[in-house]
C-alpha cells in the first residue's frame, strides 16, 4: 500500500478503527494512577503527531499511554492511598516523566553517534527481565491498598478478568481488563441504587462540562511538572525497559510494513519522537507516552499501512479528549475496582519479567547471571519496601539503585562464569 499522505472515506473509518485499537490501553493507564484520562488522550494524540513530524512521516505508528510506567507513577500520585490523588502528586509525576523522555533524548543521541547494538548490549535480557518482575512485584501493597477498601468488589473484578481471559474468545479477550472494570463500575452503581454501599460518585459525572473547555481555563486540565528527585528516580529509569521495547515494537511494525524502519529513518529518530512525546505528556500531566503495538496489529490486519490513517487516530483523539463527561466517568471509577485491577496487573508485569528472562534461556548455573538477576530483585524489591535510600537530602528508588547496579554488574563481572 502507498505511504503517500491523502484523506477520503476509507482513511478516516481506518482512522476511527485505529482509534479504538488504542482507546482502551491509553484510558486506562490514567484510570490506575490517578491522572486525567482526557489529558491522556490529548497528550497522545499531540505525542503521535510530534513523532510523525520527528520521523518525516514513515513509520505509521501511534503512540500511546505506557504501561511500564504505570507502577512508578502511580506510586508518586497517591492513588489507592488515604490522602489520595492530589495535584502536587500529579505534578511531580510529571517532572519524573520528562526525566524518563530526557533520557530517551540521550539514548537518541548515542544512537546515532555508536550505533544500536552497543547500546542494547547494556540492556540484555539478564538485567531488563528482573528490572520489569521489580515494577511490578515492587507495587503490588499499591494493589492491595486500593482493593481493601471493599474486598469483595475487587475479588469480584479479579474473577470476572479470570474468566474473560480463560474462557472467551475473539474481541472479548482482547480486552479482559476493560471488562474487568465495566463489570466493577456496573455492580458498584447497583450496590449504591439499593442502598448497600455507596463508593462511586456519580455527582462527579453530573457536574461534570460537557466539554473541556472550562476545566482548561479552570486549570483543572493541564497540570505543569514539579521536579523531585525521588520521584524522578521512581520513574525515570523506567526507560530502560521501554527503550528495549520500543525496539521491539520498531522492529515489529517494519517487519509488517516490509521496510527497515530502524535504518530508515533511523532508530534515533523513532528514539527522539517517542522521547519528545513523553516529554510533552509530562508537561501537561500527562502519562508517558510509547509506541502500540495494538495498532501495528490493526496494519497487519487491514494492509493498509499509510502512515496518514495514524495522524487522523490522532486528531480524533485530541477531539476526543475535549469531552468532559467521559472524563468524569473513568475518574468515578471506585478505587476497590481499581484495586482487584491493579493485583492482576501488576502480576502479569511481574510475569513479563520473568517470560523475558525463560525466552532467553539464561543459564543460572552460571555464577554471574544469578548474581546480576538476584541483586536486582533483592534491592529493587527491598529498597522500595522501605521507602527508598536516604542519602542527604536525595532519596533513591529501589528501581532506580537496581537498574545502577543491573547495568554496571553486565559490563563488569565475566561472561564466562
Amino acid at each position: 500500500m502507498t505511504n503517500e499522505t491523502k484523506f477520503g472515506g476509507k482513511e478516516f473509518l481506518l482512522g476511527f478503527q485505529h482509534l479504538f485499537a488504542m482507546f482502551g490501553a491509553t484510558v486506562l493507564v490514567p484510570a490506575l494512577t490517578g491522572l486525567n484520562p482526557l489529558v491522556a488522550l490529548f497528550a497522545a494524540g499531540c505525542g503521535t503527531l510530534l513523532f510523525h513530524l520527528i520521523t518525516k512521516g514513515k513509520v505509521p505508528v501511534f503512540l500511546g499511554s505506557s504501561f511500564a510506567f504505570i507502577g512508578g507513577v502511580a506510586a508518586v500520585t497517591g492513588i489507592g492511598t488515604e490522602a489520595g490523588v492530589t495535584k502536587e502528586g500529579i505534578a511531580i509525576a510529571g517532572g519524573g516523566i520528562i526525566c524518563a523522555g530526557a533520557l530517551y533524548l540521550v539514548l537518541a543521541l548515542l544512537a546515532r553517534l555508536i550505533g544500536m547494538e552497543r547500546i542494547k548490549s547494556f540492556f540484555p535480557p539478564v538485567v531488563t527481565g528482573p528490572i520489569i518482575m521489580v515494577i511490578g512485584l515492587s507495587l503490588a501493597p499499591v494493589a492491595i491498598n486500593g482493593a481493601s477498601g471493599n474486598w469483595w468488589i475487587a475479588s469480584f473484578v479479579v474473577l470476572v478478568i479470570i474468566i474473560v481471559m480463560l474462557f472467551t474468545k475473539g474481541f472479548f479477550k482482547l480486552v479482559p481488563i476493560l471488562i474487568g472494570i465495566a463489570a466493577g463500575y456496573l455492580l458498584c452503581i447497583i450496590l449504591k441504587l439499593t442502598n448497600v454501599t455507596d463508593i462511586v460518585n456519580l455527582d462527579l459525572v453530573a457536574k461534570a462540562d460537557w466539554f473541556s473547555f472550562g476545566q482548561i481555563f479552570r486549570g483543572e486540565f493541564f497540570i505543569l511538572p514539579k521536579f523531585e528527585w525521588t520521584a524522578i528516580t521512581l520513574i525515570a529509569p523506567v526507560a530502560i525497559v521501554t527503550f528495549v521495547e520500543h525496539i521491539g515494537d520498531i522492529t515489529t511494525n517494519g517487519n509488517v510494513v516490509g521496510k527497515n524502519f530502524l535504518a530508515d529513518p533511523g532508530l534515533h529518530r523513532t528514539l527522539l519522537g517517542d522521547g519528545l512525546a513523553t516529554m510533552f505528556a509530562g508537561f501537561i500531566g500527562g502519562p508517558a507516552n510509547t509506541t502500540y503495538s495494538e495498532n501495528t496489529g490493526v496494519l497487519a490486519v487491514t494492509k493498509n499501512y499509510n502512515p496518514a490513517t495514524l495522524r487522523l487516530a490522532a486528531v480524533f483523539a485530541i477531539v476526543l479528549s475535549l469531552v468532559g463527561k467521559f472524563g468524569a466517568v473513568i475518574q468515578t471509577i471506585p478505587g476497590p475496582v481499581m484495586g482487584g485491577v491493579s493485583i492482576i496487573l501488576f502480576g502479569i508485569i511481574a510475569s513479563i519479567g520473568l517470560r523475558t528472562i525463560a525466552q532467553a534461556d539464561l543459564d543460572f548455573a552460571h555464577s554471574r547471571n544469578l548474581v546480576i538477576v538476584a541483586l536486582i530483585l533483592g534491592l529493587g524489591i527491598g529498597i522500595s519496601a522501605v521507602g527508598g535510600i536516604v542519602i542527604g537530602s536525595v532519596t533513591l528508588s529501589g528501581l532506580f539503585v537496581a537498574a545502577v547496579v543491573g547495568i554496571v554488574l553486565n559490563k563488569l563481572l565475566p561472561k564466562d562464569i
